[in-house]
């Protein structure tokens, strides 16, 4: 019984290598790949991905509604994860071909479509992921272990998605064969991994098909439950503060920490092994927060971790430039283990959340959150990088010139401006998760009711949803 509830866990966790990996490829190297390689000015990248962001408003929340009402013998959410595999390889191959168009416009264009495509694909997958993750099993403590064992997949995948991918680019000589042949062996990685969960991850709450139309009003009735809009924003200026930081990353190491190295043409691997100690140390400390929820709660465990990234991010201001390496080892651990924390308790809080929209809704509506819930994460990732993106524009940031020399230098306005937002970034957003976290109120006890009204229709329901 031991062994298959640990295979089913792995089947489970597995398609969370495409999504925490997809994240950190886009996060940590894409900026960095289309302005330096595909010379984009960062004004237009911050374009590009609030374009994107204006579709996933559309398609997001259409595929939650689509299975939602699916049936077939896969049930409603791993159909999606099987037929979408083999787009994930095609999709990751488009979004980093080296376009050399001689006018930036067409430049600009192919990039955007491309990464539409690719947008799309992650909708397909993600959407009915995140549905699966609360019909996985119906246990209130069981569902924080088969999330840890997620999020540990999708931290090991941000590892190999941060370190791995700059080291098969810098193989080549030229970058933009590089990043073709690494996006080629990422891509085919994660389609297995997609495959693989839509195979295996059998799914213990077997709902029927909702039956309501399509429409404006029954896409976002989810958001009149309170429990589901306050874990929205717990979500929300989560993946953002990352998305920042991350898109940030590899600029603060190579044109501050490491200047003269990047100044005189020499690679170093200090962002690379910050980057790897950084998410090795969300993996380290998954069991300390798993054991905080089960002592002190989901919320005590957000605002612990919370507390510790905003500490360690502000020493960013007062690190020197060319600092010894030890240093931003230290921090990056650090913070680390902060992020850890508020990384893994949004995951564990949707199942919760879906059980309690049962009640409200009369229908359990995981494909319609789990529409806003993806919708969040890539508007998090495209609104922070867009705004950090616009500033380093405006802060004169250099990017590559087709055909020209390599940077290897930025104004000091640009730095500073790196500087100032990667460490207010947590400080202002997690400040605003850590006050939402003393507004939420499914707890374990909750959460008990919460199952007992769903399985007893004689409960006083009404009363117990206007409770939370």
């Amino acid at each position: 019984m031991a062994d298959k509830e640990l295979r089913k866990k792995l089947a489970f966790a597995s398609a969370d290598i495409f999504g925490g990996g997809s994240f950190n490829i886009i996060n940590f190297l894409y900026p960095g790949f289309l302005a330096l390689t595909v010379g984009i000015n960062p004004f237009w990248i911050g374009f590009i991905m609030l374009v994107a962001r204006g579709w996933d408003a559309i398609t997001d929340p259409l595929m939650g509604h689509i299975s939602d009402r699916t049936k077939s013998k896969l049930g409603k959410r791993r159909i999606y994860l099987v037929f979408a595999s083999p787009f994930v390889l095609i999709s990751m191959y488009f979004l980093f071909f080296p376009y050399a168009f001689s006018d930036a416009t067409l430049r600009i264009i192919a990039v955007l479509l491309s990464y539409l495509v690719f947008t799309t694909v992650q909708t397909s997958v993600m959407i009915p992921y995140y549905s699966l993750s609360s019909e996985i099993t119906s246990d209130y403590q069981k569902r924080a272990s088969y999330n840890s064992y997620r999020l540990a997949f999708s931290i090991f995948s941000s590892i190999l998605c941060v370190a791995v991918p700059g080291i098969i680019v810098s193989m080549y000589a030229d970058a933009a064969i590089g990043y073709q042949v690494m996006s080629v062996s990422f891509g085919l990685l994660f389609a297995l991994s997609v495959l693989f969960t839509g195979l295996f991850a059998r799914e213990e709450i077997q709902t029927p098909i909702v039956e309501a139309k399509l429409s404006v009003k029954e896409l976002v009735k989810p958001l009149s439950l309170r429990p589901f809009r306050q874990y929205l924003g717990m979500f929300l200026v989560l993946q953002m503060s990352m998305a920042i930081m991350s898109g940030l990353f590899f600029f603060y190491v190579d044109f501050y920490i490491t200047q003269s190295e990047t100044l005189a043409g020499q690679s170093t691997m200090v962002g690379l092994i910050s980057a790897a100690l950084m998410f090795s140390m969300q993996i380290v400390a998954l069991p300390i927060y798993i054991k905080i929820i089960s002592k002190k709660g989901k919320t005590f465990a957000y605002r612990i971790g919370a507390y510790l990234w905003i500490f360690t991010a502000l020493f960013i201001l007062v690190i020197p430039q060319n600092v010894s390496p030890v240093v931003i080892y230290l921090i990056a651990a650090l913070m680390g283990f902060g992020i850890s924390g508020p990384g893994l308790v949004p995951h564990t809080m949707y199942g919760d959340v879906v059980d309690a929209g049962q009640i409200k809704f009369k229908d359990r509506l995981d494909g319609q959150m789990s529409g806003f819930t993806n919708f969040i994460n890539k508007i998090a990732q495209a609104v922070g990088l867009a705004l950090v993106m616009f500033i380093l524009g405006l802060a004169g940031f250099q990017e590559k010139i087709p055909g020209g020399e390599a940077v290897v230098s930025q104004p000091d306005s640009a730095m500073l401006a790196i500087k100032i937002i990667m460490a207010l970034a947590p400080l202002i957003f997690m400040s605003i998760g850590i006050y939402i976290s003393f507004k939420y109120r499914i707890d374990a006890k909750k959460q008990h009711e919460i199952t007992n009204a769903i399985q007893n229709k004689l409960t006083n329901q009404e009363e117990l949803i206007e409770s939370l």
